[in-house]
């Protein structure tokens, strides 16, 4: 246990699972979609669904789509701050799924890239990453963490490791999914140390790569 498990977050208020990590999931889905989005799908279930406007969960889920920190006192007024975002917030109830999830469908158009990603703020600030376009994952974002979106071929997982191999950036944790064989993929890379932005400008110019994200993380 770190001294941030048991203070937690520096965050604008009220609650650290409705707030603080609410906005921490926008700010990935906008780190994994590339860009800040022009439309916003914003599914809340659960405990989310119910308190969401007292708690300020739809400020802090804009607020994290418009890059903001979980400390940024703009939190409280993003939703006045968002003009060129096209957003719709709506209650929805899933199985078996954690009482602070969200789902959220994003559209860039700069990119013309869409994403849908469900995760669960689970409390101090910190989430959980379930889904990405339907494909199952799941990371929380605590170290450093590339987020590959690739095309599931052979080569692709020794293409990365040998760069990393290569910058002598040690793996601490792999994980690899897929939607079926053949189709698209996605690999979960949590490192143990802080790395230079231009790692993922390198390993997307890699073969079968379709998208890099990096996520720095909370950990000192």
């Amino acid at each position: 246990m770190n001294i941030f498990d048991i203070l937690g977050p520096i965050m604008i208020g009220p609650s650290s699972s409705h707030t603080a990590g609410v906005v921490r999931i926008g700010n990935i889905a906008r780190r994994i979609l590339g860009a800040t989005p022009n439309k916003a799908i914003v599914q809340f279930h659960g405990s989310l669904a119910k308190t969401y406007k007292g708690h300020g969960s739809d400020k802090a889920i804009i607020a994290g789509l418009l890059g903001f920190p979980p400390d940024d006192v703009r939190i409280r007024d993003s939703l006045g701050l968002s003009p060129d975002l096209d957003y719709k917030i709506e209650v929805v109830e899933l199985e078996n799924a954690h009482p602070n999830t969200v789902l959220l469908e994003l559209f860039s158009e700069k990119l013309q890239k869409t994403l849908k990603m469900q995760a669960a703020s689970v409390g101090g600030g910190n989430i959980l990453v379930q889904k990405i376009n339907e494909i199952d994952v799941l990371f929380d974002g605590y170290h450093d963490t590339l987020v590959i979106i690739h095309k599931d071929k052979p080569g692709a997982v020794s293409l990365v490791s040998n760069v990393l191999a290569v910058e002598k950036i040690n793996i601490a944790e792999m994980k690899m999914y897929r939607s079926k064989k053949g189709g698209q993929a996605i690999m979960i890379i949590e490192l143990d140390e802080q790395v230079d932005k231009s790692l993922a400008t390198t390993l997307s110019a890699l073969p079968l790569m379709t998208k890099v994200t990096l996520l720095s993380g909370m950990a000192g």
